[in-house]
Order: C-alpha cells, then sequence, then structure tokens
C-alpha cells in the first residue's frame, strides 16, 4: 500500500481571499488529502453586543477559573479540535487544513484563545483573522465552561480592539443560547465588506491592554480603592453590561 501524501498548504493570500467573499475550506475526514470550499446559505453570526452571560459563565469568569492566554498552543487548540468526540464521527480538520491555518498564524491571521487550568490545556478556541473580522473555526472543552469562557473572552478582546463582525459560520444550540443569529449568506458577506479597514488594534494587543487594566485596577484596590482586580471580573463586567 502507498502511504498518502499531503498535497502542501493551501496558500495564505488564497484562504484570505476565500474567507473576504465568505467562503471557507473543510475536509471529508481526518486523513482526506483534499479540501472542499464551502458557501453556507445560511450562515451564524454573534453579534459582538448581544453575548448572552448565564450565571454559571459570569461566575466562571469572575473566579478566573482558567488561566486564559492567546497564541500560546495554536497547534495543540488545533488539535484538540480535531481530535475525536463522542457527537462528531468523523473530524472535518485534516492534516492539510492543519497545515495550512498553522501558516495563518505564523503569518498573523489566525488566533487561538486556551483556557488552562494546573498546567493543563482545557478548552479552547482558534479562528481566522482579517480586516475589523473574526471567523471562528472550532472550539473544543475538557472542564465545564472552558470553551465558553474561551468565546467569551474572545467577544471582549474583539470589542476592546474595534473589530465589527464575529462569525460562527453554521448555527448549533450551543451558539443560539449564547446569542448567535442565522443570516442569508449574502447578507453575511455584505456585513464582511462593512467591516473592512484595520481595527484599532489587534486582538494579541487587546489581551495586552486587558492584562494591563487588571494590573493597574489590582494595585488600586490594593490600596483601598474597590477596583475589579482581575482580567475575568473586567471582561464579566463589560458583557454584562451589554448582555
Amino acid at each position: 500500500m502507498h502511504a498518502v501524501v499531503t498535497p502542501p498548504p493551501i496558500p495564505v493570500e488564497t484562504l484570505l481571499l476565500a474567507y473576504r467573499s465568505g467562503v471557507f475550506p473543510m475536509s471529508d475526514g481526518r486523513d482526506d488529502p483534499e479540501v472542499f470550499w464551502v458557501e453556507p446559505r445560511e450562515r451564524a453570526v454573534l453579534p459582538l453586543g448581544g453575548f448572552r452571560l448565564s450565571s454559571s459563565l459570569r461566575k466562571a469568569l469572575r473566579q478566573d477559573r482558567f488561566d486564559v492566554r492567546i497564541d500560546t498552543a495554536f497547534a495543540q487548540v488545533m488539535a484538540h479540535c480535531a481530535a475525536p468526540r463522542p457527537d462528531h464521527s468523523e473530524s472535518w480538520i485534516s492534516q492539510r487544513i492543519m497545515d495550512s491555518y498553522q501558516d495563518l498564524h505564523r503569518a498573523g491571521h489566525a488566533h487561538s484563545l486556551e483556557c488552562w487550568q494546573d498546567g493543563e490545556l482545557v478548552g479552547g478556541l482558534y479562528g481566522v483573522s482579517f480586516d475589523r473580522v473574526f471567523c471562528g473555526e472550532s472550539m473544543f472543552t475538557r472542564a465545564d465552561n472552558a470553551s465558553k469562557v474561551a468565546l467569551a473572552w474572545l467577544v471582549a478582546l474583539m470589542r476592546r480592539a474595534g473589530f465589527g463582525l464575529l462569525d460562527c459560520q453554521f448555527m448549533t444550540d450551543h451558539l443560539a443560547s449564547l446569542g448567535a443569529a442565522e443570516m442569508p449568506q449574502a447578507h453575511y458577506v455584505n456585513q464582511v465588506r462593512q467591516a473592512g479597514g484595520p481595527p484599532s488594534a489587534s486582538l494579541p494587543e487587546a489581551y495586552a491592554s486587558l492584562l494591563a487594566e487588571a494590573s493597574s485596577s489590582s494595585s488600586a484596590s490594593s490600596e483601598g480603592d474597590a477596583g475589579l482586580a482581575s482580567p475575568g471580573k473586567l471582561i464579566a463586567q463589560s458583557l454584562t453590561h451589554t448582555s
């Protein structure tokens, strides 16, 4: 038998052109060397001002239950998302897609939000970033609320950085419970165009800004001021005001 040869990664420029056109690649299986291009009739979008913060998620954020990081384990997050799950018989994230998105990550156009607990990666998400758009690709969780915490952080960072559109691709009950809604593909592509131009900050810059604000708040709190004192509390407060 001949070993399956993985074709070269999809070029970064090709991927970005596809995303700007409302199209993205998938594979039929983990070992499939080919990709096909998907253009959904209906697109799931999570309004940045309409994130639904449940009481349990608010509690997880305020307690800083997880050490949330950005872009420290992109390949690991993708590997976890591609791993077999009880509710998915076959992953659409093939080796070629993993190679392609790691190139996109190195080019600064793909990011991961990661939840760590006791030194272990227990949840997270990854997606594609261009202009003021973030297209969520996949998420995973190995601890209660971990993927939801990662998504809450993503929404907060996008708001802080001046992004305009969070694409979730396909609607699920899970996304609907967090405030996602469907729109026709033509409407979605129009929103992508409206979100053209650079954001006021990159997502890693927004992350650094959030940590700096939390550190400043913590210092004020230690001096007797009623500061918020943690990134999770800042995020919970900001999302509560828009939920």
